[in-house]
Protein backbone atom coordinates (compact mmCIF):
# COMPACT_ATOMS: atom_id res chain seq x y z
CA UNK A 1 0.00 0.00 0.00
CA UNK A 2 1.10 3.59 -0.91
CA UNK A 3 1.47 6.26 1.99
CA UNK A 4 -1.48 7.84 0.13
CA UNK A 5 -3.85 4.34 0.10
CA UNK A 6 -2.86 3.89 4.02
CA UNK A 7 -3.73 8.07 4.23
CA UNK A 8 -7.13 7.10 2.84
CA UNK A 9 -8.10 3.97 4.57
CA UNK A 10 -7.18 5.95 8.18
CA UNK A 11 -9.30 8.77 6.90
CA UNK A 12 -12.04 6.22 6.30
CA UNK A 13 -11.86 4.51 9.79
CA UNK A 14 -12.23 7.90 11.50
CA UNK A 15 -14.92 8.98 9.78
CA UNK A 16 -17.06 5.33 10.06
CA UNK A 17 -15.93 5.71 13.79
CA UNK A 18 -17.61 9.11 14.14
CA UNK A 19 -20.74 8.37 12.47
CA UNK A 20 -21.26 5.42 14.50
CA UNK A 21 -20.36 7.25 17.49
CA UNK A 22 -23.16 9.38 16.49
CA UNK A 23 -25.77 7.14 15.95
CA UNK A 24 -25.29 5.55 19.21
CA UNK A 25 -25.17 8.85 20.90
CA UNK A 26 -28.40 9.44 19.16
CA UNK A 27 -29.68 5.95 20.22
CA UNK A 28 -29.16 6.85 23.73
CA UNK A 29 -31.17 10.09 23.59
CA UNK A 30 -33.87 8.27 22.00
CA UNK A 31 -33.44 5.49 24.24
CA UNK A 32 -33.16 7.65 27.46
CA UNK A 33 -36.15 10.00 26.27
CA UNK A 34 -38.48 7.07 25.66
CA UNK A 35 -38.65 5.76 29.38
CA UNK A 36 -39.83 9.48 30.56
CA UNK A 37 -43.11 10.72 30.71
CA UNK A 38 -42.83 13.25 27.75
CA UNK A 39 -40.58 11.99 24.88
CA UNK A 40 -41.29 14.34 22.69
CA UNK A 41 -40.02 17.78 25.16
CA UNK A 42 -37.20 15.00 26.66
CA UNK A 43 -35.87 14.65 22.91
CA UNK A 44 -35.83 18.09 21.74
CA UNK A 45 -34.46 19.79 25.03
CA UNK A 46 -31.91 17.09 24.70
CA UNK A 47 -30.97 17.22 21.04
CA UNK A 48 -30.84 21.10 20.90
CA UNK A 49 -27.79 21.30 23.48
CA UNK A 50 -24.59 20.68 21.91
CA UNK A 51 -23.39 18.45 25.25
CA UNK A 52 -25.70 15.76 24.80
CA UNK A 53 -24.16 14.16 22.03
CA UNK A 54 -21.79 13.06 24.69
CA UNK A 55 -23.19 12.80 27.09
CA UNK A 56 -24.30 9.52 29.08
CA UNK A 57 -27.26 8.89 31.07
CA UNK A 58 -26.40 10.92 33.98
CA UNK A 59 -25.08 13.86 31.58
CA UNK A 60 -28.53 14.02 29.94
CA UNK A 61 -30.18 13.95 33.76
CA UNK A 62 -27.64 16.79 34.72
CA UNK A 63 -28.22 19.01 31.28
CA UNK A 64 -32.11 18.56 31.77
CA UNK A 65 -31.70 19.56 35.32
CA UNK A 66 -29.59 22.80 34.01
CA UNK A 67 -32.70 23.51 31.80
CA UNK A 68 -35.08 23.24 34.90
CA UNK A 69 -32.68 26.27 36.53
CA UNK A 70 -32.98 28.22 33.09
CA UNK A 71 -36.61 27.88 32.98
CA UNK A 72 -37.14 28.47 37.06
CA UNK A 73 -35.06 31.84 36.58
CA UNK A 74 -37.15 32.79 33.55
CA UNK A 75 -40.00 32.26 35.67
CA UNK A 76 -39.11 33.92 38.73
CA UNK A 77 -38.64 37.13 36.15
CA UNK A 78 -42.11 36.62 34.71
CA UNK A 79 -43.52 36.55 38.93
CA UNK A 80 -41.45 39.65 39.22
CA UNK A 81 -42.80 41.07 36.48
CA UNK A 82 -46.33 40.36 37.30
CA UNK A 83 -45.82 41.50 40.97
CA UNK A 84 -44.59 44.79 39.44
CA UNK A 85 -47.42 45.62 37.33
CA UNK A 86 -50.53 44.57 40.06
CA UNK A 87 -51.95 46.22 43.18
CA UNK A 88 -54.57 43.38 43.95
CA UNK A 89 -53.47 42.22 47.39
CA UNK A 90 -54.41 38.74 46.63
CA UNK A 91 -52.80 38.69 43.38
CA UNK A 92 -49.79 39.82 44.93
CA UNK A 93 -49.55 37.27 47.98
CA UNK A 94 -50.24 34.31 45.75
CA UNK A 95 -47.03 35.46 43.03
CA UNK A 96 -44.96 36.13 46.03
CA UNK A 97 -45.78 32.76 47.52
CA UNK A 98 -45.01 31.40 43.55
CA UNK A 99 -41.55 33.42 44.78
CA UNK A 100 -41.19 31.28 47.48
CA UNK A 101 -42.11 27.83 45.68
CA UNK A 102 -39.05 28.90 43.17
CA UNK A 103 -36.70 31.14 44.51
CA UNK A 104 -36.50 28.33 48.40
CA UNK A 105 -37.71 25.41 46.17
CA UNK A 106 -36.82 25.00 42.58
CA UNK A 107 -33.49 27.22 42.60
CA UNK A 108 -32.68 27.03 46.21
CA UNK A 109 -32.78 23.23 46.81
CA UNK A 110 -33.92 21.17 44.60
CA UNK A 111 -32.48 22.42 40.97
CA UNK A 112 -28.61 23.08 43.24
CA UNK A 113 -28.98 19.17 45.34
CA UNK A 114 -30.11 16.82 42.33
CA UNK A 115 -27.14 18.31 40.28
CA UNK A 116 -24.85 17.48 43.24
CA UNK A 117 -26.77 14.09 43.98
CA UNK A 118 -26.09 13.06 39.84
CA UNK A 119 -22.84 14.09 40.14
CA UNK A 120 -21.93 12.44 43.42
CA UNK A 121 -23.98 9.29 42.16
CA UNK A 122 -26.50 9.64 43.58
CA UNK A 123 -29.86 9.24 41.18
CA UNK A 124 -32.30 8.14 43.85
CA UNK A 125 -32.10 11.72 45.65
CA UNK A 126 -31.67 13.65 42.69
CA UNK A 127 -34.81 11.77 41.87
CA UNK A 128 -36.60 12.73 44.68
CA UNK A 129 -35.47 16.16 44.77
CA UNK A 130 -36.72 16.37 40.92
CA UNK A 131 -40.04 15.19 41.78
CA UNK A 132 -40.00 17.96 44.52
CA UNK A 133 -39.25 20.50 41.87
CA UNK A 134 -42.66 19.13 39.66
CA UNK A 135 -44.46 20.05 43.11
CA UNK A 136 -43.01 23.09 43.58
CA UNK A 137 -43.89 24.52 40.49
CA UNK A 138 -47.46 22.47 40.58
CA UNK A 139 -48.03 24.39 43.88
CA UNK A 140 -47.36 27.94 42.22
CA UNK A 141 -49.66 26.94 39.59
CA UNK A 142 -52.49 25.71 42.03
CA UNK A 143 -52.33 29.47 43.95
CA UNK A 144 -52.05 31.38 41.02
CA UNK A 145 -54.62 29.32 38.70
CA UNK A 146 -57.80 31.42 40.39
CA UNK A 147 -56.75 34.47 38.65
CA UNK A 148 -59.71 36.22 37.13
CA UNK A 149 -59.19 35.53 33.30
CA UNK A 150 -56.32 32.10 34.52
CA UNK A 151 -53.14 31.81 35.43
CA UNK A 152 -50.21 33.70 34.08
CA UNK A 153 -48.06 31.40 34.46
CA UNK A 154 -49.60 28.48 33.12
CA UNK A 155 -46.93 27.96 30.34
CA UNK A 156 -43.41 28.70 32.73
CA UNK A 157 -44.86 25.98 35.61
CA UNK A 158 -45.77 23.55 32.77
CA UNK A 159 -42.09 24.11 31.11
CA UNK A 160 -41.07 23.42 34.82
CA UNK A 161 -43.19 20.74 36.11
CA UNK A 162 -42.53 18.66 32.65
CA UNK A 163 -38.71 18.99 33.08
CA UNK A 164 -38.72 17.92 36.08
CA UNK A 165 -40.46 14.63 35.55
CA UNK A 166 -38.17 13.75 32.20
CA UNK A 167 -35.02 14.47 34.91
CA UNK A 168 -36.77 12.56 37.47
CA UNK A 169 -37.35 9.68 35.00
CA UNK A 170 -33.93 9.95 33.68
CA UNK A 171 -31.77 9.81 37.30
CA UNK A 172 -34.01 7.05 37.35
CA UNK A 173 -31.96 5.27 34.92
CA UNK A 174 -28.62 6.23 36.36
CA UNK A 175 -26.43 3.07 37.12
Amino acid sequence: MTSSSVFIVVCLMIYVSNTQMKVSMADLVDNTCRQTPNNVVCVETLRADPGSAGADVRGLAIIIVDKINEKGLATVEQINNLLASTKDPKRMDALRSCLRYYNNGVLGLDVIAAKQALEKGNPILATQLMNDAAGNGRNCEDRVSTFEGGSPLTSSNTNVIELSFIAAAIARLVK
